[in-house]
């Protein structure tokens, strides 16, 4: 079993930034790919950006450009650097890892779940 905690959401204006964290506990050793989501209210979960164990990522062409995703060596903890948000990135941010090594942006793929933190953009 794995255990996400996810850390760094808050309020912030148009424009800001802000950097989420995930810390993941647990048996950790067979996860080869870890993910944020987001879900706004009244809206599906929607992919965020994707990273394996090898360092490869993919991004929402809604976030390319704006967001990273960055892990440390041994996958214990994930990163969102968020850039120049928009109120449209208001959502629930949640940390995903996964057996399989992927970095599609689809729920499925993920194995393991944190509760989430709220990030809102406000214009």
């Amino acid at each position: 079993q794995v255990h996400l905690v996810e850390f760094g959401g808050g309020s912030v204006q148009a424009g800001g930034s802000l950097r989420l964290s995930c810390v993941a506990s647990g048996f950790t050793a067979n996860m080869h790919s870890m993910a944020w989501f987001r879900q706004a209210p009244g809206a599906g979960r929607e992919g965020v950006a994707a990273i394996d164990i090898d360092g490869s990522t993919n991004y929402a062409h809604s976030v390319k450009g704006r967001f990273t995703i960055s892990k440390d060596n041994a996958m214990n903890t994930l990163y969102l650097q968020m850039n120049s948000l928009k109120p449209e990135d208001t959502a629930m941010y949640y940390c995903a890892a996964g057996v399989d090594r992927t970095v599609i942006l689809e729920a499925v793929a993920f194995d393991y779940w944190g509760q989430g933190t709220q990030v809102t953009v406000s214009s």
